[in-house]
Protein backbone atom coordinates (compact mmCIF):
# COMPACT_ATOMS: atom_id res chain seq x y z
CA UNK A 1 0.00 0.00 0.00
CA UNK A 2 1.23 3.70 -1.16
CA UNK A 3 1.17 6.72 1.01
CA UNK A 4 -1.57 7.57 -1.92
CA UNK A 5 -3.86 4.96 -0.38
CA UNK A 6 -2.83 4.27 2.84
CA UNK A 7 -5.72 6.69 4.13
CA UNK A 8 -9.07 6.42 1.74
CA UNK A 9 -10.13 8.70 -0.77
CA UNK A 10 -13.61 10.61 0.65
CA UNK A 11 -16.58 9.20 -1.01
CA UNK A 12 -17.61 11.37 -3.94
CA UNK A 13 -20.39 13.13 -2.34
CA UNK A 14 -18.14 14.60 0.03
CA UNK A 15 -15.47 14.99 -2.70
CA UNK A 16 -18.20 17.07 -4.29
CA UNK A 17 -18.94 19.35 -1.88
CA UNK A 18 -15.08 19.81 -1.02
CA UNK A 19 -14.30 20.69 -4.16
CA UNK A 20 -17.75 23.36 -5.03
CA UNK A 21 -16.48 24.87 -1.85
CA UNK A 22 -13.38 26.16 -2.90
CA UNK A 23 -14.58 27.83 -5.95
CA UNK A 24 -16.13 29.82 -3.36
CA UNK A 25 -13.29 30.90 -2.29
CA UNK A 26 -10.59 31.08 -5.32
CA UNK A 27 -10.39 31.70 -9.07
CA UNK A 28 -7.54 30.92 -11.13
CA UNK A 29 -5.57 33.20 -13.60
CA UNK A 30 -7.12 31.88 -17.12
CA UNK A 31 -10.68 32.71 -15.92
CA UNK A 32 -9.87 36.18 -14.64
CA UNK A 33 -7.55 36.78 -17.94
CA UNK A 34 -10.36 35.88 -19.69
CA UNK A 35 -13.02 38.35 -17.75
CA UNK A 36 -10.37 40.82 -17.99
CA UNK A 37 -10.37 40.19 -21.95
CA UNK A 38 -13.97 40.45 -22.34
CA UNK A 39 -13.76 43.93 -21.33
CA UNK A 40 -16.51 44.03 -18.67
CA UNK A 41 -15.30 42.61 -15.48
CA UNK A 42 -17.57 41.85 -12.66
CA UNK A 43 -14.74 42.15 -9.88
CA UNK A 44 -12.00 44.47 -9.18
CA UNK A 45 -8.78 42.77 -9.32
CA UNK A 46 -6.22 43.71 -6.63
CA UNK A 47 -2.51 43.77 -6.71
CA UNK A 48 -1.12 43.69 -3.44
CA UNK A 49 2.05 43.24 -3.25
CA UNK A 50 3.13 46.37 -2.73
CA UNK A 51 4.08 49.64 -5.19
CA UNK A 52 7.40 48.87 -6.48
CA UNK A 53 6.53 45.37 -7.23
CA UNK A 54 2.74 46.74 -9.06
CA UNK A 55 5.14 49.37 -11.18
CA UNK A 56 7.84 46.67 -11.90
CA UNK A 57 4.86 44.20 -13.83
CA UNK A 58 0.73 43.76 -12.74
CA UNK A 59 -1.90 41.46 -14.21
CA UNK A 60 -2.92 44.48 -16.88
CA UNK A 61 -6.22 45.93 -15.37
CA UNK A 62 -5.43 45.51 -11.74
CA UNK A 63 -5.33 48.28 -9.28
CA UNK A 64 -2.78 48.19 -7.13
CA UNK A 65 -3.29 48.32 -3.08
CA UNK A 66 -0.66 46.33 -0.78
CA UNK A 67 -2.69 43.80 1.68
CA UNK A 68 -1.20 45.93 4.84
CA UNK A 69 -2.99 48.92 3.48
CA UNK A 70 -6.27 47.48 2.55
CA UNK A 71 -8.51 49.41 5.05
CA UNK A 72 -11.75 50.28 4.75
CA UNK A 73 -11.48 54.15 3.51
CA UNK A 74 -9.36 53.08 0.62
CA UNK A 75 -12.85 50.83 -0.60
CA UNK A 76 -15.05 53.73 -0.16
CA UNK A 77 -15.67 54.16 -3.80
CA UNK A 78 -16.91 50.78 -4.59
CA UNK A 79 -20.30 49.43 -3.57
CA UNK A 80 -19.97 47.32 -0.53
CA UNK A 81 -21.18 44.61 -3.19
CA UNK A 82 -18.03 44.79 -4.92
CA UNK A 83 -16.32 40.92 -5.35
CA UNK A 84 -12.52 41.76 -4.97
CA UNK A 85 -9.97 39.04 -6.59
CA UNK A 86 -6.59 39.44 -4.88
CA UNK A 87 -3.74 38.68 -6.28
CA UNK A 88 0.12 38.17 -4.92
CA UNK A 89 4.07 37.09 -6.01
CA UNK A 90 2.86 33.29 -6.00
CA UNK A 91 2.51 30.30 -4.32
CA UNK A 92 5.24 31.13 -2.21
CA UNK A 93 3.43 33.76 -0.84
CA UNK A 94 0.73 34.56 1.63
CA UNK A 95 -0.14 37.77 1.31
CA UNK A 96 -3.05 37.25 -1.25
CA UNK A 97 -4.35 35.06 1.60
CA UNK A 98 -3.86 38.10 4.08
CA UNK A 99 -5.38 40.89 1.80
CA UNK A 100 -8.58 38.15 1.48
CA UNK A 101 -8.66 37.90 5.16
CA UNK A 102 -8.38 41.56 5.48
CA UNK A 103 -11.16 42.02 3.01
CA UNK A 104 -13.53 39.56 4.70
CA UNK A 105 -12.72 41.70 8.35
CA UNK A 106 -13.89 44.27 6.36
CA UNK A 107 -17.54 42.85 5.37
CA UNK A 108 -16.18 42.55 1.48
CA UNK A 109 -16.66 39.65 -0.87
CA UNK A 110 -13.08 38.56 -2.21
CA UNK A 111 -11.70 35.53 -3.52
CA UNK A 112 -8.37 34.64 -4.35
CA UNK A 113 -6.48 34.20 -7.60
CA UNK A 114 -4.62 31.11 -7.57
CA UNK A 115 -0.97 31.22 -8.50
CA UNK A 116 -0.75 34.95 -8.63
CA UNK A 117 2.10 36.91 -11.07
CA UNK A 118 4.10 33.42 -11.01
CA UNK A 119 0.66 31.72 -12.18
CA UNK A 120 -0.50 34.46 -14.64
CA UNK A 121 3.30 34.38 -16.54
CA UNK A 122 2.99 30.40 -16.62
CA UNK A 123 -0.35 30.81 -18.03
CA UNK A 124 1.68 32.69 -21.00
CA UNK A 125 -0.11 36.14 -20.53
CA UNK A 126 1.44 39.52 -20.63
CA UNK A 127 2.44 42.12 -17.55
CA UNK A 128 1.51 45.39 -17.72
CA UNK A 129 4.23 48.38 -16.19
CA UNK A 130 3.87 51.65 -15.59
Amino acid sequence: MSHVTAIPAADSAAALVHFEAGFRYETDCWDVHDALAGGQPDFVLLDVRGTEKYAAGHVPGALDLAHRKIIGSKLAEFPADTLFVVYCAGPHCNGAARAAQRLAQLGRPVKLMTGGITGWLDEGFALASI
